[in-house]
């Protein structure tokens, strides 16, 4: 992918630059068990109590595949609208780390589960961008080492040794921070739609590696430095400013950028050196001896398309064409599997612009002050529904509506108890708002003078005095057309 015209470039000392940006993101995947033993994988277990024999590197111990995670992977790759590979080989990928009790990890290098796919993504200004997927594999996870937990020792938890990683490789086709957060978010979204990873950063169960680089506009890429687990769209985002003007200022210098991987420093924001690539291990992958070639039935992975979610891309336009909502709110509703299953329910039968409006507006507000999930959240779809269906057919004005959402909030009770309770019912009867329309002209002579001699501004005022005479419970289309009648009779 060369130079987007619109993509935003960075102002040096010597003219402007643009960044190109690459994300290696590991996902865990949503299974009860790792890739090759039988060891749950809940989050937060004791230390080094879900490890079996297979994922401590006992010897003789053989791994076994897990069917339901490599199902797991080719729905990510359709949901991600890649090529599947039938044919895919698990490699050993050998270096020596502390918390590797084999000595290598299982990993896929040539012949990979998942090829090229693509995911759209939605910028803020409403536009959208597709960044390339250049592959996803299946490997597994290390283990964690803890310097914590001593002065002079470091302890190793081996509870994560084994669990089920994909490994989603983007094209180097980001051009901004702000695009590399929103394909994360994108990202993340799919793969909660499709039940195959969580996206829990702070669990650790979606981390990113980032590959930044920079150059002229128009030139080839220049030299990149990839900077390891970052484990939030935030510190990412942080991570690429830093990185960015780090190379620039160097280039501009004269120096050169060395290719190398760098760590985020999140207390200071800034990156800092982590080894350099010249001294990095040399892999050597082969096939893994104890692992056939994974060979997939075409007709296993049609079925596992025919069972596919509708997706967030594919749910917008739905929500555009057939509801006629605008494309952001259709990206804000969708933008998470939950809230686009709350705004369903709530606008079945009901006005779907309004219902958004009241959704992503004062809903959506509450709803996270109160720091809830969502399942938990004290007004419900039914709730919601109420409160609308009381606007919709006048029992209450949209301004009411607003005063009952928060009663409903704080007491927990439906709309129509509250305007029962407190007397909010909207006054519709026309004879009962001329009386009061009548008392208003009749107090304020001096203006209706005015107003009729042409002051027209003036009719603002009496809809306010009206209002006001009637606690705001006066219809106000009916407020306005009796005045108007009677201001210009």
């Amino acid at each position: 992918m060369g130079h987007n015209a619109d993509a935003p470039l960075i102002e040096g000392a010597t003219g402007p630059w643009e960044i190109v940006i690459g994300l290696e993101v590991h996902a865990q995947v949503t299974s009860k068990a790792k890739l090759f033993s039988g060891a749950a994988t809940d989050f937060g277990a004791e230390p080094n109590s879900q490890v079996s024999l297979v994922d401590a590197a006992m010897p003789g111990m053989l791994p076994v595949i897990n069917a339901y995670c490599v199902e797991q992977a080719v729905r990510t790759g359709l949901g991600l609208k890649a090529q599947i590979n039938p044919y895919s080989v698990f490699d050993r990928k050998n270096y020596f780390y502390a918390d590797l009790p084999q000595g290598y990890q299982i990993s896929q290098f040539k012949h990979p589960i998942v090829g090229e796919g693509k995911v759209l993504v939605d910028l803020p200004d409403g536009s959208s961008r597709e960044v390339g997927i250049t592959r996803l594999h299946l490997e597994q996870d290390a283990g964690k080492s803890m310097h914590d937990q001593a002065p002079d020792a470091t302890f190793v938890d081996l509870n994560r040794s084994g669990v089920a990683l994909m490994e989603i490789v983007s094209e180097p086709d980001m051009r901004s921070a702000e695009e590399a957060g929103a394909y994360l978010r994108k990202l993340r979204t799919i793969l909660r739609y499709l039940g195959t990873c969580d996206g829990n950063m702070e669990q650790g169960s979606m981390r990113a590696d980032v590959n930044v680089s920079v150059r002229r506009p128009g030139e080839g890429y220049g030299t990149r430095c990839e900077i390891k687990n970052v484990n939030s769209i935030r510190f990412v985002q942080q991570a690429i400013g830093y990185e960015a003007r780090r190379q620039i200022d160097i280039l501009e210098d004269g120096g050169t950028i060395d290719q190398e991987t760098r760590l985020y420093d999140v207390a200071k924001g800034e990156t800092r050196t982590m080894r350099s690539k010249e001294e990095a291990h040399d892999y050597r992958y082969f096939p893994d001896p104890d692992l056939l070639p994974l060979e997939l039935d075409p007709a296993w992975i049609e079925e596992i398309a025919k069972d596919l979610p509708e997706l967030p891309d594919e749910k917008k336009g739905r929500f555009m064409s057939s509801l006629g909502l605008s494309a952001y709110d259709a990206s804000v509703l969708v933008a998470d599997v939950e809230t686009a299953a709350f705004y369903e329910k709530v606008a079945a039968g009901r006005d779907p612009k309004m219902v958004a409006n009241w959704v992503t507006g004062d809903f959506f507000a509450a709803w996270n002050k109160s720091g809830r999930d969502l399942d938990d959240f004290v007004i419900t779809a039914e709730k919601l529904g109420g409160l609308i269906d009381l606007i919709a057919d006048n029992t209450i004005s949209g301004r009411i509506a607003k005063e009952v959402f928060e009663a409903m909030v704080e007491s927990g009770q439906d709309a129509a108890a509250i305007v029962e309770e407190k007397g909010l019912r909207q006054v519709t009867d026309t004879g009962a708002i001329a009386a009061e329309v009548d008392k208003v002209l009749d107090a304020n002579q001096d203006k209706v003078a005015e107003y009729r001699s042409g002051k027209d501004k003036l009719f603002g005022f009496f809809v306010g005095q009206v209002m006001k005479a009637t606690k705001g419970k006066a219809n106000p289309q009916a407020v306005n057309e009796i005045l108007k009648e009677k201001l210009n009779g």
